[in-house]
């Protein structure tokens, strides 16, 4: 237990391939076969068995392979043993319910992940009437209190080493001294920091892990690990008497050997992972509290159990690659994450963590969104908190750049930062109409110039309207009929040539007055003309844009690239306010307008108009020419 988690898994047990192979087999086999007998009833009695023997009978009671990682995964954890699972949620529940029966009782932190809260708050009383007391696990007095109200019945006191998603850290040596003083053993989920902390040398009973978030490192696999003694392990798997409940019911979920094989591979490399996040994570975190950003982090000074993290930490692996950043509101933190995943590519809004690159949710939209308004009250997780799992791709200063960015843009809105504009996506149909195919609020996802941001934000500090004075200010677009500015771009879209009431945009024009912002790919945006009340005046851009992920400013025309049974341009499209009029006739291929008879409804109706009838748009064409954005003002 005094190596260092990297050095117990050089120290484990090698396992060679069948032939001779650095890497270790994969057994794909279901099934084992014996050379006695007598062998497979001593399995069923629990006689022999794989430590016992060597000898195998079914594959979802123990596999080599999957044995081979349990093996990898107990040597890191310090543990005699450990079985892995099929998913992080199978690992927790068969550990519960290998420990627990029916009546008996749960003490647990109120601040964990939302599907284990569910499960201890919902499943476990109503399916096998195993209760649960949700407790601030920093108060060691709570703690203390809950254990001794069920004097006899409390079997687990459940907690994470690091708290989802709020990064409270658990003092570990002082649970289990409580848990084992009343009956109960120390269940820990260390998920949020392999290698970081092992929860067994405080006096854990058993550790559990997601291996779908840091061991895996690349969300691609779903995994989980249960680790403790060997006779534990033994107990989920044991058929002697149908005692295993697990085994005999089908329930205990078994990891498939491949996956298994795949996430033995990564181990090796875990530890250059997990110090690469915390690194990134700690210079983030430093750097947005020193912009006066209420930002969570356990590695920061400041944090209220800074120094217990230090102490139940080994050494050389850092703080963790998490940190929380509370920015209010859902709407300001929801601006914050689609400015950095949608202008600057910082990372992607998704759950999970430990991915290669950044994740950011909205924990009580997401992943904490099974508890409660109370139970979220209790737990310290705010409407605007963002959880960020800080990724280890592109340089950290290039990174922390985006972030800075994003951080002062979104710090100026107020807190109901009205969306300016929604970003329709559309689609040109071969029968001659056009598919709606999605929407979303978007404030300044799409890019734009610094201007653009410092009108958006005096515009949503105006506050209480719909928005339309956020996009006027951003954009200065004029007020015009949706179709007829729609129509008017589709016209230049398709050959460059001037829309009435447009200068022309083609070779040799005047370089328009508007400045296009950046788009995120290659295309046209559709911007104000100077002084008129006209439709729209044109940005081109070649498609050579998405290279450097803009518009290229100027007169270019852009070449639109040919459709799968050549549809109609859309400049036949005759866009009215009743529908699109398909011009050529013949019925809409089925093959390619999936819609069916729904397939081509108007643009106007795709776009939502303001009660008045009339919006500020703007289109940007992508490299794809059957696919359009169209931006209105609208509503949040």
């Amino acid at each position: 237990m005094d190596l260092d988690p990297q050095d117990r898994l050089t120290a484990g047990r090698r396992e060679f391939g069948e032939f001779g192979g650095v890497n270790a087999s994969v057994e794909i086999s279901t099934t084992f076969t014996v050379l006695d007998a007598d062998t497979l009833s001593a399995i069923f009695t629990g006689d022999v068995g794989p430590e016992k023997g060597g000898c195998y009978v079914y594959g979802r009671a123990f596999n080599p392979t999957v044995r081979h990682l349990g093996r990898l995964l107990a040597s890191m954890e310090g543990c005699e043993a450990a079985y892995p699972c099929s998913s992080g949620m199978a690992a927790i529940s068969s550990a519960l319910l290998a420990i627990c029966n029916s009546g008996d009782h749960i003490v647990a932190s109120n601040t964990c992940y939302g599907g284990t809260h569910a499960l201890l708050k919902s499943f476990l009383p109503k399916k096998s009437a195993i209760t649960c007391t949700f407790v601030d696990i920093t108060d060691l007095a709570a703690v203390r209190v809950a254990l001794d109200q069920h004097p006899g019945r409390t079997k687990v006191l459940y907690t994470e080493s690091v708290s989802n998603p709020t990064l409270r850290v658990a003092d570990l040596q002082a649970l289990a001294d409580l848990a084992h003083g009343a009956g109960a053993q120390l269940l820990v989920d260390n998920t949020f920091t392999p290698l970081i902390i092992t929860p067994r040398r405080f006096g854990a009973d058993v550790v559990i892990h997601s291996l779908t978030k840091f061991v895996s490192g690349a969300s691609d696999i779903i995994a989980g690990v249960v680790c403790g003694t060997a006779a534990f392990v033994n107990s989920l798997m044991v058929r002697r008497r149908c005692i295993s409940v697990l085994l005999l019911a089908g329930a205990r979920p078994t990891m498939d050997p491949r996956v298994a094989s795949e996430l033995a591979l990564r181990l090796p490399h875990l530890a250059l992972r997990v110090q690469e996040h915390g690194r990134r994570a700690a210079a983030f975190a430093a750097r947005l509290e020193a912009l006066g950003a209420p930002v969570t982090y356990p590695g920061l000074p400041s944090h209220p159990q800074a120094a217990l993290l230090a102490a139940q930490s080994n050494p050389g692996y850092g703080c963790g690659g998490l940190l929380g950043l509370d920015l209010g509101t859902p709407a300001r933190a929801n601006a914050f994450m689609e400015r950095l995943q949608n202008r600057h590519g910082f990372g992607f809004m998704a759950v999970s963590l430990g991915y290669f690159d950044t994740l950011m949710s909205l924990s009580a939209a997401s992943t904490s969104s099974e508890l409660s308004d109370g139970d979220m009250a209790a737990s310290g997780i705010g409407r605007g908190y963002v959880r960020i799992s800080v990724g280890i791709t592109g340089s950290l200063e290039e990174r922390w750049r985006q972030l800075e960015e994003a951080y002062s843009f979104v710090a100026q809105l107020n807190p109901a930062a009205a969306v300016p504009y929604r970003a329709v996506k559309v689609r040109r149909r071969p029968c001659g109409g056009v598919e709606h195919l999605m929407s979303w609020p978007s404030l300044g996802s799409f890019g734009g110039t610094e201007e653009d941001a410092s009108a958006a934000v005096a515009g949503a500090e105006a506050g209480g309207d719909d928005g339309d004075s956020a996009l006027a200010a951003a954009a200065a677009l004029p007020k015009v009929p949706s179709t007829s500015s729609i129509a008017a771009a589709a016209v230049g879209a398709e050959d460059g040539s001037a829309a009435p009431g447009r200068p022309p945009t083609g070779p040799g024009a005047p370089e328009p007055s508007v400045e296009a912002p950046p788009a995120a790919s290659a295309g046209v945006m559709y911007g104000r003309s100077d002084s008129s009340r006209a439709p729209t005046e044109a940005k081109n851009g070649s498609d050579g844009g998405a290279a450097t992920g803009g518009v290229r400013h100027g007169s270019v025309t852009p070449q639109l690239p040919a459709l799968q049974e050549a549809p109609p341009p859309l400049s036949q499209l005759a866009l009215e306010a009743g529908g699109a009029r398909r011009l050529q006739d013949k019925a809409p291929q089925e093959a390619y307008c999936r819609g069916g008879p729904t397939c081509c409804p108007s643009l106007q109706g795709a776009v939502p108009a303001s009660p008045g009838g009339e919006r500020p748009t703007k289109i940007r064409r992508t490299a794809s020419s059957e696919v359009h954005y169209v931006l209105q003002g609208a509503k949040a």
